[in-house]
Formats: C-alpha cells, sequence, structure tokens
C-alpha cells in the first residue's frame, strides 16, 4: 500500500509539473532566446564651472519604472562651463567632442540611435541669460548642433530652474538610496518604507537645499508637490544664485574691495598670509552677481593687487556680510529673506560640499561631524599659509587659496542661515557618489523627461524567468519523488 501511495504522490508531482510548465511556457512575457540586453541614456551636466557627461543604462525589457537604472560610465570636458563660450562661436560645442566621442565607444552601436541624449544648463547659463540672452540662445543652439552631428537621438538643451535643478538633485538621491522602492524576493517592487532624505547642492553659481517637510511653505514659488510611485511628497526646495562656490568667491572679493575703497592693495583676511595675486576690474566686477558693487569710476582693465592676511575673524566677518539676516516677511528664513521651514531628517550634501568637507579632512585630520569640528575645521584651514597647504594637498595647488573662505561660507551657510545645529548637523552626510553612481541632478533629470520613474505604482515583474522557473520545479518535483521512494 505504501509502494502505491508514493507512486500516486510521484505521478500527481509530474503531472503538476508538466501543466505548470506548460502554462509558463506559453505565457509571452518574454523571448528568452534572446537576451534583452541594456538600453541606454545621456545626459550632459553643463555646469557654471564644467560640463561633465553621465552614461545610464537599465535593462531593455525593465524600461517602464522599474528602478534599476545604473551610471555605465562618465566623462568630464576639459575647460570651463558652456556659458564660458559666450562670445566664441562654435567653441561650446567643439568643447564637448570628446565626451560625444567617448559616448560613440562605451555605448554599442546597436544601441546609438535609441539612446536619448539630454543637456541641461544651470546657473552659469542663468546667468548668461541675465546679462546676455542672445549670446546665451547661441551657445544653447551651438551645442545642439553639436549633438546632433552623432548617432544619437538628441532631446534638446534646455536651461534648468533653479528649483527644477533642487528637486531633481532630490529625485536622483533618494533613488540611488531605494527610498523610493525596493526590489522584493517575490520579484515585486514594494514600497521601501524608508524616509527620503534631503538634499544640499552647492555648485559653481548656486546652491539648493531641497527636503521633504509636513510644514506650510509660506512663499508658494519654494514648493512642490512630485507624485513617485503613488506617493505624494511635499518638497520645500529653494536655489540660491550667485552663491555658489565661484559666485561666492567673487561676491567676497568685490565686498572686499569696495569697503576698502577700490585701493591699489586690497587686503584678503581669507586668503593665505603668503599669498598674493594680481587681478582686473573685470576679473571680479564682470559677473552679473557682483555689477551691483563695480565702482562708479570702473575700467575692465584696471588692475590691482589681492594680499592675504589670513584671519579667521575677519573672515567670517566679511563672510557674514553677503548673507542678509535682518529682513524676513515670512514666520522664519534662511537669509536675504528667503522662507524656509526648519531642517529636519537626515541629509545628504554633495558637489563642492563633499570636496570641501574632504579637503578639511585631508589637511587638518578633524572629522567635521558637529557645528563646532566645522568651526575648528575653518579655522585651522584659515591659520595654514598656502605653502603649509600644499604640502598636503598638492592635487589641490590651484584651489589652495579658496578653502578658508569656502569652508567659513559652508559653516555660515549651513549652520546660521539653514540652522543646523547639534542635533540636526550630524545629520549630514558628505557624499560624492551612492555606490558607483555619481550625485546630482543629471539621473534625476534623466528619470523624469524619460518616464522611468512613474507617478503610479509599477506592476508585478517576474524576478526569474519562465525557463529557470520550470528547471526549479524539475528539481523539486525530481526531489519529492527520490524522497518518497526512500520511503
Amino acid at each position: 500500500m505504501g509502494k502505491m501511495n508514493s507512486l500516486l504522490v510521484s505521478q500527481v508531482a509530474l503531472l503538476l509539473f508538466g501543466i505548470v510548465a506548460i502554462v509558463l511556457l506559453t505565457i509571452p512575457i518574454l523571448d528568452v532566446s534572446e537576451p534583452p540586453g541594456n538600453m541606454y541614456g545621456i545626459v550632459l551636466d553643463a555646469g557654471s564651472s564644467h560640463t561633465a557627461m553621465f552614461i545610464y543604462k537599465w535593462p531593455a525589457d525593465k524600461q517602464n519604472g522599474t528602478g534599476v537604472v545604473t551610471q555605465h560610465s562618465e566623462c568630464h570636458v576639459k575647460g570651463g562651463g558652456i556659458s564660458s563660450y559666450a562670445g566664441q562661436p562654435g567653441g561650446a560645442g567643439r568643447s564637448l567632442e570628446e565626451c560625444l566621442n567617448q559616448a560613440v565607444q562605451d555605448i554599442p552601436k546597436s544601441r546609438h540611435q535609441q539612446t536619448p541624449v539630454y543637456l541641461g544648463a544651470t546657473a552659469g547659463m542663468r546667468l548668461l541669460n541675465m546679462s546676455n540672452s542672445a549670446q546665451c540662445t547661441q551657445v544653447l543652439e551651438e551645442v545642439g548642433v553639436k549633438i546632433r552631428s552623432y548617432p544619437f537621438n538628441f532631446k534638446g538643451a534646455a536651461i534648468l530652474s533653479g528649483q527644477e535643478e533642487g528637486a531633481y538633485g532630490w529625485v536622483t538621491v533618494n533613488y540611488l538610496l531605494e527610498n523610493f522602492i525596493k526590489y522584493g524576493f517575490i520579484g515585486r517592487w514594494l514600497s521601501s518604507g524608508k524616509q527620503t532624505v534631503g538634499a544640499l547642492d552647492f555648485g559653481g553659481a548656486s546652491t539648493q537645499i531641497t527636503f521633504v517637510t509636513t510644514e506650510p511653505v509660506e512663499d508658494a514659488q519654494d514648493g512642490m508637490t512630485l507624485r513617485l510611485y503613488s506617493q505624494d511628497y511635499s518638497l520645500y526646495t529653494h536655489s540660491f544664485l550667485c552663491y555658489g562656490r565661484d559666485q561666492m568667491l567673487y561676491k567676497l572679493l568685490a565686498h572686499l574691495v569696495k569697503t576698502q575703497n577700490y585701493p591699489a592693495v586690497v587686503s584678503h583676511p581669507c586668503y593665505p598670509a603668503d599669498y598674493k595675486i594680481n587681478l582686473t576690474q573685470e576679473y571680479v566686477f564682470d559677473s552679473p552677481c557682483t555689477a551691483s558693487l563695480r565702482p562708479t569710476t570702473y575700467t575692465s582693465q584696471a588692475k590691482f593687487t589681492v594680499v592675504g592676511s589670513g584671519n579667521y575673524n575677519f573672515c567670517l566677518g566679511n563672510m557674514s556680510e553677503i548673507f542678509s539676516l535682518k529682513s524676513c516677511r515670512f514666520s522664519k528664513c534662511s537669509f536675504n529673506g528667503v522662507f524656509q521651514p526648519k531642517v529636519t531628517g537626515n541629509f545628504i550634501a554633495f558637489s563642492a560640499f563633499f570636496y570641501t568637507y574632504s579637503f578639511l579632512q585631508q589637511v587638518t585630520g578633524i572629522t567635521v561631524a558637529t557645528p563646532s569640528e566645522m568651526e575648528q575645521g575653518a579655522k585651522a584651514v584659515c591659520s595654514m599659509t598656502f605653502q603649509q597647504m600644499l604640502a598636503k594637498a598638492p592635487d589641490q595647488k590651484s584651489r589652495l587659496q579658496d578653502y578658508c573662505a569656502v569652508s567659513v561660507f559652508i559653516k555660515e551657510l549651513l549652520q546660521t542661515a539653514y540652522g543646523f545645529d547639534n542635533q540636526t548637523f550630524p545629520q549630514i552626510s558628505f557624499q560624492k557618489k551612492a555606490g558607483d553612481t555619481s550625485i546630482g541632478w543629471a539621473l534625476g533629470y534623466m528619470l523624469s523627461l524619460s518616464s522611468l520613474v512613474p507617478a503610479e505604482s509599477v506592476s508585478l515583474r517576474k524576478a526569474i524567468q519562465p525557463g529557470a522557473w520550470v528547471l526549479l520545479l524539475f528539481i523539486i518535483s525530481l526531489l519529492l519523488i527520490i524522497t518518497l521512494d526512500r520511503n
């Protein structure tokens, strides 16, 4: 009787196996005989100080919101940002050639025509558009012509608003950290159940702060609602034009020149004591960020000398004067009369935030994990001579003179303006990448424009292909038969 039962169970198991195998093999989910490979997308991040190209990839059979986009490669364009080629016909387009040639090599030829290319310009081009809209239009047209000469699907060149730049950076950070959804073991995308993190971006010409808030956003232009994976996110986001790393340094220098009454020799408390440089008025006052501080007798080629004094307290005093903390028509403000709710939750700080943080750790040995350590690090750098810094960071030679000012600025921005304190400052993580993907607005930009992040929930996806399920069922049935035979 036992043998008959075993035989019956074996036959039933084999019958079930056959039925399930037939059903699975007849479902037209995908052609398993030929793997679909990857699809690719290119984003050119045309920043104020330089342009970076990022190539992303994702499985070709999972294009509709499956959360599997990763960075394939990147390339950094030599020279300045595309805005620096204003008035130089063809220069902006030519600057992109080396990286676009790399893209031709990095992406399989069979995918070239299907690969979208997006160029997004940020604060540098926003400033150029303010000062000379005709030159701005010409630069965008030139880069468009150049990109169209390559075998990709050019989707256009656009200038991002500050709000868009902040929001796309926030999307990138939280997408990479899987804070929206996660891939479950059963092959379904599930809500991650995790809180999102805020994004702090510090570029060349602007700085952005973006985070989810439950407080009412009192200034409508700083509020944004995004719907991702059936979840609404109420964001506060603001971009401070002219407060990126490079433009902030121009503002500080212009302030020093003006308050010292435009002398032939300007004392700079944020420069190292053994550093000096000869500059022209055009270098300082040519930007829309500093034009209001020009002398009445402005002469573009008029020269003056800047001499460093390496004085932290004087540096801090002058830096605080390029922030306006006095007037606020809202219940609370960060600076320059801009509304900001209280910072809450964890934050990722990237771009120049990360590079400055790394530099402080490298040359001072201070971990920079608290407000007091941030101040200690800034004081330590401001007390160092150029040669002392050069000995510890020789690869940073062209930027060493600026690290005192940038460190003091970040201290004031994060603590005095944004309001990070002893409890919230340690919740900032300074990062360059998440995994192998660079953090910035570029990935979020491509995800949004290519609909790779849907507004509604994504559908069920099989984690194992049908053929693999058949093999798995066969093994299970075989093990069941062997077990019963032994009994």
